[in-house]
């Protein structure tokens, strides 16, 4: 047995099944504007490029040990770096200028607007006469219209009137005076409408850099760098990546000759310095000899003199380095900042590339400030990386300060061991050799200035960009927005889901009664339903006949089947059965169902008696109102008849006088109208008269079926009842409510209702139960719904 639930889907699908032709229009409509959309929707390509981010060849220092330890920037840290870099405010602004690409040009069209990229296509080049500063931060837009190849109209609002002008003359506008000159293309553009929008800069440059996405590689510690950008021009999406990694290459070789020249300036700085007390020291040497008549000493005490040689050279290595340990301390202790420090170099090589990578994160942290502030996360975590940079400098140029004070110390003392040595050599010698050690000092230091400052100059000659490019911006060659497959299967489904919702809100708001299966679920079968009748259209008959194969004529034949064999076991042998007809409230159709369950029954030959017990609102007088009323061989009109009221008020009146005959579809009926209206309806069905008369005519007839006033309003069905062996009640699809249903029930329950049993009345054919799905109208013709 299903569950309750499997019901509910089922009657959903059922739902859906009948109202197919609402879920096809939805689609279709649904689908239509999604074409609509996909047909003036301006699509998007996509550009990629991807580039790898080069090592430097001499990047290790003697704090290259702590990368392990992930305290300085690891190789991950630095693409990040890299990324931000890229994505700098700066370097689309330089691509929108370079590019003019806040300057756009649409030739206009009934619907949509075609843009034109290619330099080359457009017509005329535009000339401002304003300042840049005006240009670059203004929002403007005209409408050009190209007369000939000398005139054009131009307008400022696409609404309004044109003005005629001449190429080369000037235009005022709101963002200066405009100068228009043709070029090759303009021919092709006659009498076309173009509109020219002026952006300001930085908004195309935030726009371009909002779209552009630039991510690492999803590999751990990879340096590839994937670049991507999405434009309704592809070309344009393509070359903008292009520009930008070329712009980004450009800068990093910037970098490298900053720090070229600031290395070069510092040499020549102590180039100088050094030259003047190289001149002097000749100068002195040369006075020395002059003033002493000294040409050549000769070689006296060579291996004291060769000794002393070697720990004067080795004096003189060690004093050179202390010049420049303590120069490049000197400078580094006089930064308020972080400015970069020349690359001299000293023998010990940690030094020199701790400065090589400080020189490297200046440049980055230089390029940063140029588009943000100090307050910026990745220039803060390079100010720290500075800093201990500077602390780990500074610690170590004291270290070779302390070092080369103990080595010269140290060669000071053997020098002057060697040199007592030599006691006898004259004392011009010695002095000779004082100038000549003073000389060759400095000529060292200034030879080495000079080599210096060589490599940093081929350095600079060689710099090579940061990043070396994988492939090339290239373009999807089919649009990625909008997606014509996605947009296609969500409208399907949303025409689908459309009248679904309507059709589920509906039914979840449903209150009535629809059926037969419907009303079974509402009373949960605590009375039979007997059956279902279908909805009678204007034109067709209300009264069936003996031979109609109608889906109204099955279902009066089906209830008439269900009435017997309730009846069989409810009317006592030997008289017939009383039907009580009832109902809510007026409008159900009880007088409907009473009279054609009279004609049903009459068809098969039995005597049946319709009484209209409804005495407070008649409607058989308006039922059959176009029916000959015979009584007794006498054609009379309906205000004539003695009806129910007038019996049971006077007791003259005969049960035969209130009796009218009608013949109609070849059946036999017989009826006792409700009479005149009286003022106490409610007193003169209580009296013995009533009963009597029921009693005397299902004695006579067959079957008595007593069509009475609605339940809801009056008491006047209750008062009857007791009379009756079948109470049949009434309900009408669409109008009759399911709270409504607990009423009777309860009045069941109470044994105030005898033997109820519902029956549906108007159901449409798509509702329709068990018999419109088994047989129902099977005498009729139907055709197929593609031959209306």
């Amino acid at each position: 047995m299903a569950s309750t639930s499997d019901l509910d889907l089922k009657s959903l699908l059922d739902i859906c099944l009948r109202n197919w032709k609402w879920f096809l229009i939805s689609a279709i409509l649904s689908i239509s504007a999604a074409m609509l959309y996909l047909r003036y929707t301006v699509p998007e390509y996509s550009a990629t490029a991807k580039i790898q981010i080069l090592e430097e060849s001499n990047q290790a220092s003697e704090l290259s040990v702590l990368d392990d330890l992930d305290i300085f920037s690891s190789g991950k840290a630095k693409i990040e770096d890299e990324t931000e870099l890229l994505a700098a405010r700066d370097n689309f602004i330089r691509i929108v200028k370079k590019m003019d690409l806040n300057i756009q040009f649409f030739i206009l069209g009934s619907i949509k607007s075609t843009e034109i990229y290619r330099k080359e296509d457009i017509p005329f080049s535009i000339n401002f006469l304003s300042n840049d500063s005006i240009i670059n931060n203004t929002k403007h837009n005209f409408y050009i219209k190209i007369y000939s190849n000398t005139s054009f109209g131009y307008k400022e609002k696409e609404d309004e009137a044109e003005s005629k002008y001449e190429y080369g003359d000037k235009i005022k506008s709101p963002i200066g005076d405009i100068i228009l000159t043709p070029k090759k293309k303009l021919p092709t553009y006659k009498n076309k409408q173009l509109q020219v929008v002026v952006n300001p800069i930085e908004y195309v440059a935030d726009r371009y850099r909002k779209k552009t996405l630039i991510k690492p590689n999803d590999k751990k510690l990879s340096n590839i760098i994937n670049i991507s950008l999405t434009d309704p021009i592809e070309q344009r999406a393509i070359d903008i990546i292009n520009e930008l990694i070329g712009i980004n290459n450009t800068n990093a070789v910037s970098d490298k000759k900053a720090v070229a020249d600031r290395t070069t300036k510092f040499i020549n700085d102590r180039i100088t310095e050094i030259y003047s007390s190289l001149s002097t020291v000749d100068e002195t040497a040369e006075n020395f000899k002059s003033s002493r008549g000294i040409a050549d000493l000769g070689s006296q005490s060579n291996v004291n003199f060769n000794l002393s040689a070697a720990s004067e050279q080795e004096l003189q290595n060690a004093n050179i380095e202390l010049s420049i340990a303590g120069s490049m301390k000197e400078l580094i202790d006089g930064q308020d900042g972080y400015d970069i420090i020349p690359e001299v170099g000293l023998s010990d090589q940690g030094i020199s590339n701790t400065a090589q990578r400080y020189n490297e994160l200046v440049a980055q942290r230089n390029r940063l400030l140029e588009s943000s502030g100090e307050k910026n996360p990745v220039v803060v975590k390079l100010d720290q990386q500075l800093e201990d940079l500077k602390r780990g400098m500074k610690s170590s140029l004291n270290n070779v300060t302390n070092n080369l004070n103990l080595q010269v110390n140290s060669l000071s003392k053997q020098l002057s061991q060697i040199n007592s040595r030599i006691y006898a050599t004259p004392s011009n010698e010695r002095a000779l050799r004082d100038i000549t050690r003073r000389q060759q000092t400095t000529e060292s230091l200034y030879l080495y200035l000079l080599q210096k400052r060589e490599e940093s100059q081929i350095t600079f000659a060689s710099a090579s960009p940061k990043s070396k490019v994988i492939n090339s911006a290239y373009g999807s060659n089919f649009p990625v927005s909008p997606k014509k497959k996605a947009i296609y299967l969500a409208s399907f489904i949303l025409g689908l889901l459309i009248p679904f919702s309507i059709f589920y809100t509906k039914d979840l708001l449903d209150n009535k009664v629809h059926n037969k299966i419907n009303l079974e679920k509402t009373i949960s079968r605590k009375a039979p339903v007997l059956a279902e009748l279908p909805k009678v259209k204007k034109k067709e008959s209300k009264l069936i006949s003996s031979v109609d194969r109608s889906i109204l004529g099955e279902s009066l034949r089906i209830l008439r089947t269900n009435l017997d064999y309730m009846l069989k076991k409810n009317v006592k042998p030997g008289r017939g059965g009383v039907i009580l007809v009832t109902s809510s409230v007026p409008g159900e159709g009880k007088t409907f169902l009473s009279s054609n369950l009279a004609m049903v029954f009459a068809s098969t030959k039995k005597k049946v008696l319709l009484i209209g017990a409804d005495i407070r609102n008649p409607k058989l007088y308006d039922f059959y109102s176009d029916l000959s009323v015979n009584v007794n061989g006498i054609n009379k009109r309906r205000k004539d008849l003695t009806g129910l009221t007038e019996y049971l008020y006077d007791d003259k009146v005969e049960v035969k006088e209130i009796i009218t005959s009608i013949h109609i579809n070849d059946c036999n009926v017989d009826i006792i109208f409700s009479g005149k209206i009286p003022p106490n309806p409610a007193e003169l069905l209580m009296s013995k008269r009533f009963k009597a008369l029921i009693e005397h005519t299902s004695n006579s007839y067959d079957y008595v079926i007593v069509d009475s006033a609605p339940l809801l309003p009056v008491t006047d069905t209750l008062l009857i009842n007791e009379h009756s062996d079948q109470t049949v009640y009434v309900t009408k699809a669409g109008v009759t409510e399911q709270k409504v249903l607990e009423y009777p029930i309860k009045l069941q329950k109470e044994k105030k209702l005898k033997n109820l049993a519902f029956v549906v009345n108007g159901v449409k054919d798509a509702n329709l139960g068990y018999g419109g799905q088994y047989g129902y109208g099977y005498g009729k013709t139907v055709k197929k719904w593609w031959k209306f």
